[in-house]
């Protein structure tokens, strides 16, 4: 129709320039979190690179932190539908194909991400709002971790390390996200992440099931 103007254009078309404008800004944070720190990043800087004015981002997003919260969010979605979101182990799965599978998806969901999870992972001791975001999301896939081991330990399938079950949990997740962040500590120099990636399988199902004796 000749003479239509944006705000007069019809709703879904709108709505799909406002899902490319703000899928232009979550992609902008990604490709500078390549190039620079978080803490460095401005909003003038993630508009620019986005194509859009700085009143826009302010549109969609309140702060940058907004934007990584959406970015983590996607990560945790991701990692929700690698693992079926959480399907507890089939019948005819064994202890260490369960824990190889969840292991192995959350590599692949550190890969796709990397370097916005190792950036956090590195900001989280100096920055609070990325802290807090961070543990939001870790608290989501921890309860849902939690909710698989302990239907497990009812049916007499599993024979975990601890009987503090949340806690147990919530150190091998600290351990799995740091390793794959490719924190050095737990990498070592060499940073082997195929070597650390061995080391976490063995050490849910030992800490879960108790080793590949549970395996039979």
């Amino acid at each position: 129709m000749q003479g239509m103007t944006a705000k007069s254009a019809p709703p879904a078309a709108r709505r799909s320039r406002g899902d490319r404008q703000r899928e232009a800004i979550v992609t902008a944070v990604r490709e500078l979190l390549e190039e620079q720190a978080f803490a460095d990043l401005s909003v003038s800087a993630i508009s620019e690179r986005a194509g859009i004015a700085r009143s826009g981002f302010y549109f969609y997003f309140d702060s940058k932190y907004d934007v990584l919260a959406v970015i983590l969010a996607e990560a945790t979605h991701e990692l929700e539908e690698l693992t079926h979101y959480f399907a507890p182990r089939g019948a005819g799965e064994t202890p260490a194909a369960f824990a190889e599978r969840m292991v192995e998806s959350a590599v692949a969901v550190f890969a796709h991400n990397d370097p916005i999870m190792a950036a956090c992972n590195d900001a989280r001791n100096t920055d609070a709002k990325i802290r807090d975001i961070l543990d939001r999301q870790i608290d989501s896939i921890i309860d849902q971790i939690i909710g698989i081991a302990e239907g497990e330990i009812a049916a007499g399938t599993a024979h975990p390390i601890s009987d503090d079950i949340p806690a147990l949990v919530r150190t091998l997740g600290a351990a799995t996200a740091m390793m794959l962040s490719g924190d050095i500590t737990f990498l070592g120099p060499e940073r082997d992440v195929k070597r650390g990636v061995r080391v976490l399988e063995q050490l849910w199902l030992a800490a879960l099931w108790g080793g590949p004796a549970g395996t039979r």
